[in-house]
C-alpha cells in the first residue's frame, strides 16, 4: 500500500508541475508581446513621412542612390539655412522634397524658401560640376596621349610616313632612309706617346683620337640641307650633335680627347648647329642652321659622361657627281614647341 501511495503521490506531484506549465508559458509570451508593443509604440511616436507610399518611395530611392552621390543640392530658406535635398517640386503653397539627411520625403510651406538663393546655389553647383568634368576629361586625354604608342602613322610630308621602330632617319626630298650606327675607336696620339717615353716623369698630358674606320661613310647624300628624325625608347630626349669629320689617312677623326696630369679631360669636336623639334612623344625632328658642304659627317649622342661611341655616319657629295640636289622636305605640321638649338 505504501508503494502504491508513493506512486500515487509522485504521480500527483508530476501532474501538479504539468498543470503549472501552461500559465508560465502564457506569462512568458505576454512579456515578449509587451516588449514588442513598447518598441513599436516608440517608433510610432517619431515623425513620419507624409504617407506610407512616400516612405516606401523614399526607401527605394535611398537604396538606388550610391553612397558617392550623397551631396545633393541646396534648398535655401529665407532665414539663411538650407535643406540638402536630392530633388524637390512645388505643389501649390507647399514644397515637396526628398531629404538627403533623413532619406525621406518631406514638405514645407513655399513661402519659407528663398528661391533666388536656391537658383543661384544650383547654378554655382552646376558650374563646379562642369569644371570638374572638364578637368577630368583633360586629365584623361593627357593620360591617353602619354600612353599612345607612336607608330608609322606620323606623316612627314604628304604621302611620306616615318617608318616604325626606334632609330635615326634622314629625309632627303621624297626619300627617307634609316641611318646605321658605326662604332668609333679611340687611339692614343703617337706624338704625345713619344714625348712621354722621352720624359722620365709622366708629366706630359695624353691625347686620344676618336675616329671611324674608312675614308668614306656608306650612306651618301646629295642634299646640302637634309632633315633627320629620331624615335627613342621610353620617350627620352637625346642630346644630339652633328660633327664634321676630318679625313686622316684611312680614318675619319671626329673628336680629340685630352687628359691633363690632374686627370681632368677636355674634348674638341667640329660641330654644326642643329635645332630639335618635338613631333610627337618620343619622336624628334632635327634641322640644320646652315647648308652642309661636301664631306664626311656623323651624328653623335652626348651623354653625361661624354660622347657615345656609337655614331650615325654619312657623307655629302657635291652636285658635280651628276646627281641633282633634292629640295628640302616640308616641315611636318605636327611639330610643336620651340626648337632647341644645339651647337
Amino acid at each position: 500500500m505504501k508503494g502504491a501511495q508513493n506512486r500515487v503521490g509522485n504521480s500527483g506531484r508530476g501532474s501538479s508541475r504539468s498543470s503549472w506549465g501552461g500559465p508560465r508559458v502564457i506569462l512568458s509570451t505576454a512579456l515578449v508581446l509587451g516588449a514588442a508593443l513598447t518598441a513599436f509604440a516608440t517608433q510610432a511616436s517619431q515623425p513620419k513621412p507624409a504617407n506610407q507610399q512616400d516612405k516606401q518611395e523614399g526607401k527605394e530611392q535611398a537604396q538606388g542612390v550610391p553612397t558617392s552621390l550623397a551631396k545633393g543640392k541646396k534648398l535655401v530658406l529665407k532665414d539663411g539655412s538650407f535643406h540638402l535635398v536630392r530633388s524637390y517640386e512645388r505643389k501649390g503653397d507647399r514644397v515637396r522634397y526628398y531629404s538627403v539627411e533623413r532619406s525621406a520625403w518631406e514638405e514645407i510651406p513655399t513661402e519659407l524658401v528663398d528661391w533666388d538663393a536656391t537658383n543661384k546655389a544650383e547654378a554655382e553647383d552646376a558650374q563646379r560640376k562642369q569644371e570638374a568634368v572638364e578637368k577630368i576629361h583633360a586629365a584623361q586625354m593627357a593620360e591617353r596621349a602619354a600612353e599612345l604608342d607612336v607608330d608609322a602613322s606620323i606623316e612627314l610630308t604628304p604621302g611620306l610616313f616615318l617608318p616604325p621602330g626606334e632609330g635615326l632617319f634622314v629625309v632627303e626630298g621624297r626619300t627617307i632612309v634609316p641611318l646605321e650606327q658605326s662604332t668609333a675607336v679611340i687611339k692614343l696620339d703617337k706624338k704625345r706617346l713619344l714625348t712621354q717615353v722621352l720624359v722620365p716623369i709622366p708629366v706630359v698630358p695624353t691625347r686620344h683620337k676618336v675616329q671611324l674606320t674608312g675614308k668614306r661613310a656608306k650612306l651618301r647624300l646629295t642634299s646640302s640641307q637634309p632633315e633627320f628624325y629620331m624615335r627613342t625608347a621610353e620617350a627620352r630626349e637625346p642630346e644630339m650633335e652633328l660633327i664634321r669629320a676630318e679625313v686622316k689617312g684611312d680614318a675619319r677623326q671626329v673628336e680629340f680627347v685630352s687628359t691633363q696630369i690632374t686627370g681632368q679631360q677636355s674634348s674638341q669636336r667640329k660641330t654644326i648647329s642643329i635645332q630639335r623639334w618635338t613631333v610627337a612623344r618620343g619622336v624628334y625632328r632635327y634641322t640644320l642652321s646652315q647648308p652642309l658642304e661636301p664631306g664626311e659627317y656623323a651624328l653623335a649622342e652626348i651623354l653625361p659622361e661624354g660622347m657615345n661611341l656609337y655614331l650615325w655616319d654619312f657623307g655629302v657629295d657635291s652636285q658635280a657627281s651628276g646627281r641633282p640636289q633634292n629640295p628640302p622636305p616640308v616641315a611636318p605640321s605636327k611639330a610643336s614647341g620651340q626648337g632647341q638649338q644645339k651647337q
